[in-house]
C-alpha cells in the first residue's frame, strides 16, 4: 500500500506484512499478520519517527520518497525503541544519510549500536526535552520498560498527535489505517491479546506513565502506534482500555480458564468433569488442551479470567512438556490476582501436579482450592469427586 497522510503534515510510511505469522521468537501467534508503522514529519525540518522491520526498508524507503522526492531531505531520525521491527530499516536507512542525527534515549543508543554497529550521530535526549521541526515541535517523553529500558515516546505538540512505538499497539494487517475504518471488534481482540502477552507483567509501569501523561495536561487527538491500526476517532477508548488493563479492571468474575495436557485422555475426563461442575454453578468457562490451542490466545483468555486450573497427566514424576511451556510462558507474566488450582492423573506414581504447583509458586497467582488427581481413568466416585471440585472452585471465586 501506499502512503497514508495522518494529518496535513504527518505522513504514514510504515508496510502491512500480510504473512507474518509469529513473534518474538515463535512465541507469539500473529495469525491476523501485523503492520509496522513509521511516521514521517515534513515541516521546515523533516523528521522521521521509527523505521519498519529490516526486510522492508526498500518499501519504506520509496514510500519517503514518494513524498519528499528523496530521502537525503530528512534532517532527524527519532528512534522510540530499539527492537528490530522498528529499527530493523535503519542500517539501510542511515547508509543513505549517515550524517544525519538520531534522537534517542541513553539505553536507545546503546541497544541500537549493539545491533548494528553504526557510528551514528547520536543525540540523547530525556523526558520534556524538545525538538522544534518549525510549525510542529515533538516533545519526548521516556517510557522504560513500556516496554524495554529504551522506549520512549514522541508528541508533536502543536497537532496534539502521539506516537507511542509499541504502547497501544495491535498485530493485525488491514488495507484500512484508521480506527474508524475497521472492525473495532477485532481490533480490541487484538489489542488484549497484545497486552496480555507483551505488557501484563508490567501494569505497576503502565498505570503510572497513564497517571504522568494525565498530570501533564496535553491534548491527544491522535495515536499512532508502530503496530496496527491508527486511533484518530477515539483514542481515548485505547487509553481507557489500557487504563482498565494495568488496574486489573477487565477481569470476567465468572470466567475460569481451564488448560491441560493429557497423555491417555484420563486428564481431558478430569477437565471435563470439573468444567461440569464449574458450570452447573454458572460460572463461563474456556477449555484448552494445550498442545492443540494457541497459547497465545489461552494467555489473552487468562488475562480477563478470574480463576486458571491447570491439568497434566504425570510423566517421569513431572507435569508434561506442553503445559509445562504453558506455564512457564505465563509465569513469566506474572499473572497476580488471579486464582488457581491444579488437577492431574497418574499411573502409578504422581507427581505432576506438585511439578505445577512448584512452578507457578512465584508466579503471583493464588492457589485456593486443594488439587485433585485420579489413577488411570477415573471412576463414577472419582468422577463426582472431579464434578465437586469444579462446584467448590467456582463457590469460592464467588466469595472473593
Amino acid at each position: 500500500m501506499g502512503i497514508v497522510k495522518v494529518t496535513d503534515n504527518i505522513y504514514w510510511v510504515g508496510v502491512v506484512d500480510w504473512n507474518v505469522k509469529s513473534f518474538h521468537g515463535y512465541t507469539y501467534t500473529t495469525k491476523r499478520g501485523t503492520t509496522y508503522n513509521a511516521y514521517l514529519i515534513v515541516d521546515e525540518k523533516i523528521a522521521l519517527v521509527d523505521t519498519v522491520y529490516g526486510p522492508f526498508t526498500n518499501e519504506m524507503i520509496e514510500k519517503i520518497e514518494e513524498v519528499i522526492g528523496s530521502v537525503s531531505r530528512i534532517d532527524y531520525v527519532i528512534s522510540n525503541h530499539v527492537e528490530t521491527d522498528h529499527s530493523g530499516g535503519m542500517p539501510g536507512l542511515m547508509a543513505r544519510i549517515p550524517k544525519v542525527p538520531v534522537y534517542c534515549t541513553q539505553k536507545g543508543k546503546e541497544g541500537l549500536y549493539k545491533n548494528y554497529y553504526g557510528n551514528w550521530d547520536y543525540k540523547i535526549v530525556k523526558s520534556g526535552d524538545e525538538l522544534k521541526l518549525g510549525k510542529n515541535t515533538c516533545v519526548f517523553l521516556e517510557a522504560p520498560m513500556i516496554h524495554w529500558p529504551d522506549s520512549m515516546f514522541t508528541y508533536v505538540k502543536e497537532q496534539q498527535v502521539l506516537l507511542p512505538n509499541d504502547a497501544f499497539g495491535q498485530h493485525i494487517a488491514t488495507s484500512e489505517r484508521f480506527d474508524d475504518e475497521v472492525d473495532m471488534h477485532f481490533v480490541m481482540e487484538e489489542a488484549t491479546k497484545y497486552y496480555a502477552n507483551i505488557l501484563w507483567p508490567l501494569n505497576s509501569l503502565i498505570s503510572k506513565k497513564l497517571d504522568e501523561v494525565t498530570k501533564m495536561n496535553i491534548g491527544i487527538k491522535i495515536i499512532g502506534p508502530s503496530h496496527g491500526i491508527i486511533w484518530r476517532k477515539d483514542p481515548g477508548k485505547i487509553v481507557k482500555f489500557y487504563s482498565d488493563c494495568s488496574n486489573s479492571r477487565v477481569t470476567v468474575d465468572n470466567k475460569v480458564v481451564i488448560a491441560y495436557e493429557t497423555m491417555w485422555n484420563s486428564t481431558e475426563l478430569i477437565a471435563k468433569s470439573i468444567a461440569e461442575g464449574l458450570i452447573s454453578e454458572g460460572m463461563s468457562v474456556k477449555l484448552y488442551n494445550i498442545p492443540v490451542s494457541d497459547m497465545t490466545e489461552v494467555i489473552a483468555e487468562c488475562f480477563t479470567a478470574k480463576g486458571i486450573l491447570f491439568g497434566s497427566s504425570t510423566h517421569d514424576n513431572e507435569m508434561l512438556p506442553n503445559i509445562a511451556m504453558f506455564i512457564h510462558m505465563l509465569k513469566g507474566l506474572r499473572p497476580k490476582g488471579k486464582y488457581a488450582g491444579c488437577f492431574g492423573s497418574m499411573g502409578w506414581a504422581g507427581g505432576a501436579v506438585k511439578d505445577m504447583q512448584e512452578t507457578l509458586a512465584k508466579s503471583g497467582l493464588e492457589f485456593v482450592i486443594e488439587p485433585v488427581s485420579c489413577k488411570f481413568v477415573p471412576d463414577k466416585e472419582e468422577t463426582k469427586k472431579c464434578i465437586e471440585f469444579g462446584k467448590s472452585f467456582a463457590k469460592i471465586l464467588k466469595s472473593k
